[in-house]
């Protein structure tokens, strides 16, 4: 099946703030770059992907017989005063305007051959021009390093994700640091976060159609791509999360707990957190064991704020350390929790956690896909067959979030019994889900 085409984020019309006139550094290099992403910004407006690429080529990648031009004596100043720093600011801003563009007018494709400009690159040594020796030098820095491989991922949606490394299935959470990084470009920040919203708007559309045309149906009986990792799990789990939602909405009671919670002070507000956190949780001696621990980390936030109301930057703050408490130290180390509780198999216990947290500050899922994010990069060197729980969670997390904070209605109808008793032990034969589109 073709999936639709997802409204772009980026618009046609997006243009970069200039960059500010002064410089910490003394050297006078900021003009320059403004020069050569000025040059750039205005020909992805006007030129074919294919001229446009052969400019950025004869730029940056095979100066030698490019004519001098207003951004090629910008660079020659550049490389001329040996900011290396620069060029690669440079470079980078460059990138993520042609792709901007390019995205959003659905020419993806040059996206992957702008990236791939870079792949036979010759050594520095092989040319007699020192300028030649100091760019090709530099282009080899960059091409090993992080800025490079942010790049990779950021063009991943558009290549067969099937033969590359298990982490590029969660590419939206590995782009949530990229676009928190206050160090990065407007550029590179846009272009990560519109990214991210696409590849999550496209998993929920294919889960939703998925779960549609996986199940016995009397008209039409396609079936569809399962999105997930999960096989033939995949819709077990939507039944067993919709399941666990029984007789109440997890959306009206976060609600509840944030009004009743209101003026409260904050030794107060942590209690009632734990009571929440645990409110109708399966497996009651897991529950006493999580209840103990993460009381524990809880007692230790902020103890200089007991007798203070809460606020809404406090209940950001406090939500952001337990996701950690659930996931992973500040150190990228993952949390004795999160090893416990998804080596164990108890993934849906875990992201139903996290999901309770979400609901009650919804910004701190930003920091919960960043949490994702040094998960995945601390696993990433083990094979996939070694970190098959770790993927398992990741999974779990996806169609939990999917299914909970998106705007897509998921619903659990027993098409065998008239009884409205509440679903505790789903029998996936006689339930089936439907889903719709909601607003929001």
């Amino acid at each position: 099946m073709t999936t639709p085409k997802i409204r772009d984020v980026l618009p046609n019309s997006y243009q970069p703030k200039p960059l500010p006139k002064s410089n910490k550094s003394g050297k006078n290099i900021l003009p320059e770059q403004e020069i050569i992403c000025r040059f750039f910004l205005s020909i992805v407006k006007k030129w074919s992907p294919d001229l446009v690429l052969y400019e950025f080529n004869q730029l940056f990648v095979d100066p030698a017989k490019a004519v001098a031009s207003e951004p090629r004596k910008a660079l020659q100043k550049i490389i001329f005063v040996n900011a290396e720093k620069e060029f690669r600011n440079t470079l980078k801003r460059c990138f993520y305007i042609l792709i901007n563009n390019w995205i959003a007018a659905r020419q993806s494709k040059s996206a992957q051959d702008l990236v791939q400009l870079f792949s036979n690159l010759s050594p520095s040594n092989s040319f007699s021009s020192p300028t030649r020796r100091t760019l090709n030098a530099w282009l080899l820095n960059f091409v090993n390093s992080p800025d490079y491989q942010e790049l990779k991922l950021f063009v991943f949606k558009y290549e067969v994700v099937q033969k590359d490394h298990w982490k590029y299935r969660y590419a939206s959470y590995l782009l949530a640091p990229e676009y928190v990084n206050s160090k990065n470009t407007l550029e590179q920040r846009q272009a990560a976060k519109g990214l991210a919203k696409q590849l999550k708007e496209q998993f929920k559309f294919e889960l939703a159609m998925y779960t549609a045309r996986s199940q016995p149906v009397t008209v039409n009986d396609t079936r569809t791509q399962n999105p997930t990792a999960l096989g033939d799990d995949a819709l077990r789990l939507v039944k067993k999360v919709l399941a666990k939602r029984g007789w109440f909405n997890h959306a009206s009671l976060a609600n509840i707990f944030l009004k009743q919670t209101q003026q409260l002070k904050y030794k107060y507000f942590k209690q009632s957190l734990l009571k929440y956190l645990f409110y109708s949780t399966d497996n009651q001696g897991l529950v006493e064991t999580l209840q103990t621990k993460v009381s524990k980390a809880l007692e230790s936030f902020y103890e200089e704020y007991s007798e203070k109301e809460l606020d809404s930057s406090l209940l950001l703050k406090t939500c952001n350390r337990v996701i950690e408490c659930l996931t992973v130290k500040r150190n990228g180390e993952p949390s004795s929790l999160f090893i416990s509780l998804a080596s164990q198999g108890k993934s849906v216990t875990l992201a139903m956690l996290l999901l309770k947290i979400i609901l009650i500050s919804p910004y701190s899922r930003t920091h919960l896909e960043v949490c994702l994010a040094k998960i995945i990069q601390y696993y990433e060197c083990y094979p996939q067959e070694e970190c098959f729980w770790v993927i398992n969670f990741l999974e779990v997390s996806k169609v939990t979030l999917a299914i909970h904070t998106e705007n897509v209605q998921y619903n659990l109808v027993n098409m065998e019994d008239d009884d409205l008793t509440e679903p505790c032990n789903v029998d996936e034969n006689a339930y089936r889900v439907f889903s719709h589109k909601c607003e929001r």
